[in-house]
């Protein structure tokens, strides 16, 4: 993979991840007359449960839904500009127009109204897009295993790249997939957070481990892992290195979590033959998500990854993905006790759900 970092005409930087032999140098100039990015995000801490809560109000201008050929993520064409200077690319990444967390953001901690019950900072981070293919038209789980590898070594090369930032302490790459996820971009795509905090998620995963390695002395991942492989009744797909498997207290219609078999902090520390396993396997899970209701599934997929500074060992690097769609055309709203309590209320059962996506694998091949 050959690696080729330039800049836009806004200054963002942009980065070329080549997987193609005879791939041309990527020297093409950025054209378009566009003025910096001005973020004024902010960071502040709820009293009530200590989470941190992003604020982005300048977000509000963002590109929404455009026609596709005018697709910010396509290469460039004569005539239309885009976010890629290149007319064709591999794997591309670049730093977000209209970012949610940005470096060099002003301002200083304090607390809301100087009254100290708020703790406010400036959303110093980073946000990235990655353009998985320069093909508008195809999806992740159409690609090929050569070009899913190559994401993952992006995705280990964002990681271990954003981990040096001052004010990061932890780094969460994700894909939404669909318009009923809330996607605005069609072009296939992820997006990578840098958060200058642990988020609420990640701690009480790690409040979790660490109280359960107590107990027991192993990591929870590593016994449910084990369990799950044991049983067979909710696993989706398997390989070498990697298990999908449906949760055993699955909160959405469709949910499957990709776990490695050695525990690992984050996608850094993955061999080769994990990053080549996965491919297959992550691919395989995309085939039947797709199957199940002769559609393209809408999902969140997203990696769980250790944060920077603390708690590496009690982490267990998985990918889960997760669907909001229950039926072909039904959505599962999150109603008052999923939103308001955050107590989950399924339709259906795990082994079900694994049952519809083992069967959908000959669906839809």
């Amino acid at each position: 993979m050959r690696k080729t970092v330039r800049h836009l005409a806004d200054g963002r930087e942009i980065l070329y991840f080549d997987d193609t032999p005879d791939a041309p140098p990527r020297e093409a100039v950025d054209t378009r007359d566009i003025p910096p990015v001005a973020a004024a995000s902010e960071i502040r801490r709820d009293p009530l449960t200590g989470e941190w809560v992003v604020l982005a109000a300048h977000r509000q201008t963002r590109t929404y839904k455009p026609p596709a050929d005018l697709c910010p993520l396509c290469p460039t064409k004569p005539g239309k500009p885009s976010e890629v200077p290149e007319s064709d690319y591999d794997v591309v990444v670049f730093e977000n127009r209209f970012p949610s967390l940005a470096q060099g953001v002003p301002g200083e901690a304090a607390t809301v109204d100087g009254a100290g019950l708020v703790p406010v900072a400036p959303g110093r981070g980073r946000c990235e897009v990655v353009c998985f293919t320069s093909d508008h038209h195809r999806s992740f789980g159409e690609l090929s295993p050569q070009r899913v590898r190559t994401v993952v070594d992006v995705w280990a090369d964002r990681t271990a790249a954003l981990s040096t930032l001052d004010d990061v302490e932890q780094v969460f790459l994700f894909e939404n997939r669909g318009e009923e996820i809330g996607v605005t971009l069609h072009h296939p795509h992820g997006q990578i957070y840098a958060y200058p905090f642990v988020t609420p998620r990640t701690e009480r995963m790690l409040d979790t481990a660490a109280a359960y390695r107590a107990e027991h002395g192993r990591h929870v991942l590593g016994d449910v892992l084990a369990a799950e492989r044991k049983a067979g009744t909710r696993i989706v797909a398997e390989g070498e290195h990697w298990t999908a498997f449906v949760p055993p207290a699955a909160r959405w219609p469709v949910q499957v979590q990709v776990v490695p078999h050695r525990q690992v902090a984050d996608l850094t520390e993955l061999d080769d033959a994990e990053r080549d396993d996965f491919a297959r396997v992550y691919l395989g899970v995309l085939r039947r998500c797709d199957g199940l209701y002769g559609r393209p599934l809408p999902y969140v997929a997203g990696w769980y990854q250790a944060p920077k500074h603390r708690d590496r060992e009690l982490s267990w690097l998985h990918l889960e993905l997760f669907s909001v769609l229950r039926t072909a055309d039904k959505l599962k709203y999150l109603a008052g006790s999923e939103s308001g309590m955050a107590v989950w209320v399924n339709d259906a059962t795990p082994e079900q759900i694994a049952g519809r996506l083992r069967a959908a694998a000959t669906l839809s091949s």
